[in-house]
């Protein structure tokens, strides 16, 4: 059960759970407004509230943990997101639901940092993008699978049974790590100021701006996708299951050229990326009004959400490397940490447009976004390039 190939599987499972359980409230909104009687757009906060808990939690505690074995660290924090989900199960009001979430979200994201973590550890060199993109890839297979499947549950035998589905792989996923990653696993002993010091660095600070504005843009929409899928493009709510699984297959699709990306061209491919994204979300208010042509668009725009994950992920890993070995932990965490912040400011941007004006906003609310990472990523990149010319110099 020691294998490279099954520790991968593990590694995945754990992103595909963390995933299962954070997106879930996608396809159930409407489910929990009529069972709270709260508008949609304020069970769409529960969104924001998962992903800012996340991103600010993520850091803090991942600076506390890092001198300990991080084996334990890993069961301990699973432990702790599954007792969350047993609090979301019960969840007799609105208010306990969200504490609930909070509860979640406070160590989902420092479950994940040491997911990924571990994948730098267990990986040689040669495999790491490829298992990278396969870990980014279990929040996508939670897409195609965990949340239409959720949806589903919640639709056919209540919103209730959909965490209960989460808790038992929650279980089931705690027990194959106990038996398959390594023990003996700790990060080089330093100061919290000495993990700090990753963040000083300059590449790595507007890096942690990119996964940030990448998925503030896509979340204006994707936080409303069920409501867009049913109200604004009118399909059915059968189809709505479906077209989940189908988005999520593009979304694991972008994973796996995500993989290929940071291979070759890595970052500097990035900004035809962002071009594309910007002028896809800018024609939504037009689509929108065609069933399948607007479906085929959200198709496209999905794919590129996750096309940033492992080029950003090695870039923060080869900084920390040469430069903050004792800071492989946060290195690890920062694309999460500010994809999440990115979730929080995508869906409260979102919420704040459909509130005041209506779905067909959302499109270019989340072009707005999409133009500043196109921004970041050509800074970014010529900070790189500067770097490698001065180094060139230098010799």
């Amino acid at each position: 059960m020691k294998t490279f190939k099954f520790q991968s599987f593990v590694l995945v499972l754990i992103a595909f759970i963390l995933g299962f359980s954070e997106f879930l409230i996608v396809g159930i909104l409407d489910d929990l407004g009529t069972q709270f009687n709260v508008p949609v757009a304020t069970v769409g906060y529960l969104v924001t509230i998962f992903a800012m808990v996340y991103a600010v939690s993520t850091p803090l505690i991942t600076i506390m943990i890092g001198k300990y074995n991080l084996f334990w660290d890993l069961m301990v924090m699973m432990a702790i997101f599954t007792f969350g989900n047993i609090l979301s199960f019960v969840a007799t009001n609105f208010v306990f639901l969200a504490i609930s979430r909070v509860v979640t979200a406070m160590v989902a994201g420092v479950s994940i940092s040491l997911g990924l973590t571990f994948a730098g550890y267990i990986a040689p060199m040669s495999k790491r993008g490829w298992l990278l993109s396969w870990v980014f890839s279990g929040f996508s297979i939670a897409s195609v699978v965990g949340v239409p499947l959720g949806t589903w549950i919640s639709t056919q035998f209540g919103w209730r049974i959909s965490f209960l589905t989460v808790i038992v792989i929650s279980i089931m996923t705690m027990g194959l790590v106990f038996f398959s990653l390594p023990r003996d696993f700790k990060q080089k002993e330093s100061t919290i100021s000495g993990q700090l010091a990753l963040l000083k660095d300059h590449k790595i600070q507007v890096g942690m701006l990119l996964p940030m504005f990448n998925l503030a843009a896509i979340y204006v929409f994707y936080t409303y996708l069920r409501p867009i899928i049913t109200n604004q493009l009118h399909f059915s709510v059968q189809m709505l299951t479906i077209l989940l699984g189908v988005f999520g297959i593009s979304n694991i699709i972008g994973n796996r050229v995500s993989g290929l990306i940071s291979e070759g061209p890595g970052l500097r491919a990035m900004p035809f990326v962002y071009i594309s994204q910007l002028i896809l979300m800018a024609l939504m208010p037009l689509v929108f009004h065609y069933s399948w042509p607007g479906a085929v668009l959200l198709f496209l725009v999905i794919f590129t959400m996750p096309l940033i994950n492992s080029p950003i992920q090695l870039f923060f890993l080869s900084i920390a490397e040469k430069k903050y070995p004792q800071s492989i932990v946060l290195a690890s965490s920062l694309n999460s940490i500010f994809s999440n912040f990115g979730i929080a400011l995508g869906s409260a941007t979102g919420g704040i447009i459909v509130s005041h004006l209506s779905l067909n906003g959302v499109g270019p609310g989340g072009a707005v976004y999409a133009l500043v990472s196109l921004g970041l990523v050509l800074w970014l990149n010529h900070m790189t390039q500067k770097g490698l010319s001065s180094d060139q110099n230098s010799l």
